[in-house]
């Protein structure tokens, strides 16, 4: 299970279900003061953009604004650190990211990922496509796996840091499937991997497929398959994991948000609402179509499930490859 989105016409029916069965409570009170929204990560990157387009909208709705507070420190603990202490008044949001679900298994957190946070729903998410470089004689993933085998230790794949999400996701593909011995090369961030990829200086590499798409037309690199249960509209001709024949491949990297523990739920079910009204406006899902990342929306209680799915999955990959965390 990931963190991947239902209709949206059903999840906001049953929002409206839920606020009108308890309408009253905290409602005319907030919000009361301009809304925190911690972005777990510096300016400027997608999770900005996303966290921004939707910030703007919910303002718009509550009658106070949305601030966007870029709090980055190691890869996402230290804004979500101050999350998970914020009052839980509905006046502090936070984005969350796969990274809060990875994380969690490679290192001791200041925080409970399940005990600490409420969460309030995905906003969109964003496909990692499995890339390698031209020269390689594999066009397709068996033929991939097949040359991997034929030459242990001996392909090299791209990675923005042990630990990261290029780091797992190979890691996860090699869960699926055995005798795959490739080599890790960390670079400080994924522009200059995928910038060493198209030199041929690494043989292949995981990546968010916004930052692959510029190389695949005209082709510098070779997209295989992308790691969603299902095709991206971006690339439809490029198929999944799973239909390239690694049974039970499934990652989408969620940006969602979500509110510290205890928040009180007439607030939750207030958020919820209006953050799955926004998520149906043309603007925004074109805003956020533009951006690379491909608009989604569910329940807090289905947003919680997947996080608890997620945190299983992630720690089960780390137990299994022997990953610590740099």
């Amino acid at each position: 299970m990931t963190l991947r989105a239902i209709p949206l016409g059903c999840a906001l029916a049953a929002v409206i279900a839920v606020q009108a069965a308890s309408p009253a409570v905290g409602q005319t009170t907030y919000p009361s003061r301009p809304i925190r929204l911690i972005v777990p990560f510096p300016a400027g990157a997608g999770t900005d953009i996303v966290a921004r387009t939707v910030g703007q909208k919910l303002g718009e709705a509550l009658g106070q604004p949305v601030v966007v507070e870029n709090r980055g420190g190691a890869a996402g603990v230290v804004g979500t650190d101050m999350l998970a202490k914020s009052a839980p008044d509905g006046h502090t949001i936070g984005l969350l990211t796969s990274s809060f679900t990875m994380s969690a298994g490679l290192q001791k957190l200041p925080y409970d990922p399940v005990k600490d946070f409420t969460p309030l729903g995905t906003m969109a998410s964003v496909q990692n496509i499995l890339l390698v470089h031209p020269s390689l004689p594999a066009r397709n993933v068996q033929e991939l796996i097949r040359l991997i085998r034929a030459r242990p230790g001996q392909l090299t794949y791209a990675t923005s840091g042990t630990g990261g999400v290029g780091h797992m996701t190979m890691e996860l593909l090699r869960l699926k499937v055995s005798g795959l011995d490739v080599v890790q090369v960390p670079y400080k961030g994924n522009a200059p991997a995928v910038t060493d990829l198209i030199g041929g200086h690494v043989t292949m590499m995981f990546v968010a497929l916004p930052s692959a798409k510029p190389y695949l037309a005209p082709p510098r690199v070779r997209g295989l398959a992308v790691t969603s249960s299902r095709r991206s509209p971006t690339v439809p001709d490029i198929p999944t994991m799973q239909e390239a024949g690694v049974a039970g491949y499934d990652y989408n990297s969620a940006f969602g948000l979500a509110l510290p523990a205890n928040t009180p739920k007439e607030i939750v079910a207030r958020l919820s609402g209006e953050l799955l009204r926004i998520l149906k406006l043309p603007d925004i899902r074109e805003r956020l179509t533009a951006a690379g990342t491909e608009p989604a929306g569910n329940l807090p209680e289905e947003y919680a499930a997947a996080i608890k799915a997620d945190l299983i999955k992630w720690a089960q990959v780390v137990k299994a490859a022997g990953i610590k965390a740099e």
